[in-house]
């Protein structure tokens, strides 16, 4: 399956943090309730790919030696540049935590990413992102992305995360199976991608088996589709892609 034209690239960041005993920690955003996407969505943190993105993908100055395809190289530069933005987490930097909180707040001034990178002399590090799955829903949502979805371990040494108070209004760790029983209680609101990729996570235990079912699984673009079982409508994705549910009542699916 391929995108459609008016798809919007755009990239999002699972950062997974080990638990001694437990489940990972996942890295989970709210959205502001006045966005026009995923409006008080509990989410992983992500945007759209700016063209500058691309720009920063293709500088060997500015990142460290890859081969990736040019779409995929500039996604992974949007989920790391997204996260700094919303969260404050950094990865693939090797820069101490001081400067990438200063970092933070140029950009949060308007300041480009890749001049702040060059005047830092600093490169990042796009290995440090695995490719998690790929996403193209289009139900209830006035905007369609073309979503890449990236893992990276959590830095150890990364200062709290804080919440950007702009885009999103609070942050928080907690495990898959803990997200989905928020939201079940309907204490969050998760979209339907998420869901999935939540469910999936639930059946990971650590960070090493995230990225052996990351690289286990296709990461070819799933894009949803409607299908009339027994008289009832059902939203469905591949069966073939890791995802422990693959079917849900249309009903149920686009809640919320």
């Amino acid at each position: 399956m391929t995108a459609p034209d008016d798809a919007i690239p755009a990239a999002t960041l699972v950062l997974v943090r080990d638990r001694v005993g437990g489940p990972p920690d996942l890295l989970m955003v709210e959205r502001a309730r006045d966005m026009a996407f995923a409006a008080g969505a509990v989410v992983f943190p992500g945007g759209r790919v700016d063209p500058g993105d691309y720009s920063i993908a293709g500088n060997p100055a500015l990142t460290f030696p890859h081969q990736f395809a040019p779409n995929d190289a500039a996604a992974r530069v949007t989920a790391i540049r997204e996260t700094i933005e919303e969260t404050g987490v950094a990865v693939g930097f090797s820069a101490d935590h001081g400067r990438l909180a200063s970092l933070r707040a140029q950009m949060a001034a308007g300041q480009d990413f890749s001049t702040l990178l060059a005047r830092n002399g600093w490169r990042i590090d796009l290995d440090a992102l695995v490719p998690f799955a790929r996403w193209r829903p289009s139900f209830r949502e006035t905007r369609i992305f073309d979503t890449r979805f990236y893992v990276a371990r959590a830095p150890s040494a990364a200062p709290e995360a804080t919440v950007d108070a702009t885009e999103n209004v609070r942050l928080f760790w907690a495990s898959a199976s803990d997200v989905l029983t928020a939201a079940d209680r309907g204490e969050a609101r998760i979209i339907f991608p998420t869901r999935r990729n939540l469910e999936r996570l639930t059946c990971l235990s650590s960070f090493a088996e995230v990225v052996t079912d990351a690289r286990t699984h296709s990461t070819e673009l799933v894009i949803p589709w409607i299908e009339e079982r027994d008289g009832r409508s059902f939203l469905c994705i591949p069966e073939d892609r890791g995802y422990p549910i693959t079917a849900e009542p249309l009903q149920s699916a686009i809640r919320g």
